[in-house]
């Protein structure tokens, strides 16, 4: 198992200002049998404030790297990611850690924490009395292209 460089994230702010408008159907789409199609839409949703239920602790993350393609966050993928929420064992976070950020899966044992990867080509990391880590923030949701 190699250790590879850590990704890189870039990060950019929830505008909530914004006045772009989604055509939504609430209805939902069959993911079996096809269902009768709505002839128009007359809701719409707003991504920023759908996706955040903290907004002024909202943050969106675009993903550099494939250390977590295991936990289906690929490469350019975004994240949204709450600071507001308290970081719990086998959650994905955002983690700061001897001046970098990358992202990882928070593994708690009895007298240590893991940072872990989400990938067999990465090794977890051994967060140490040595490191100076900050968890930033938790992922809430993953956005990608299909």
């Amino acid at each position: 198992m190699s250790v590879k460089k850590e990704q890189k994230l870039t990060f950019f702010k929830a505008d909530f200002e914004s006045e772009i408008r989604i055509p939504y159907s609430n209805e939902g789409v069959s993911a079996g049998f096809p269902s009768p199609a709505a002839d128009f839409m007359e809701n719409s949703i707003d991504l920023n404030k759908e996706l955040s239920e903290n907004p002024l602790a909202t943050f969106y993350v675009r993903v550099k790297g494939n250390s977590m393609i295991d936990a289906g966050i690929n490469d350019q993928d975004v994240l949204v990611v709450d600071r507001s929420l308290e970081p719990q064992n086998n959650k994905i976070a955002i983690c700061f850690i001897d001046g970098e950020f990358t992202v990882k899966r928070i593994q708690v044992e009895k007298d240590c924490l893991y940072l872990m990867p989400e990938n067999a080509d990465y090794s977890p990391i051994k967060v140490t009395e040595e490191n100076q880590l900050i968890i930033w923030g938790m992922v809430t949701y993953v956005i990608k292209k299909v």
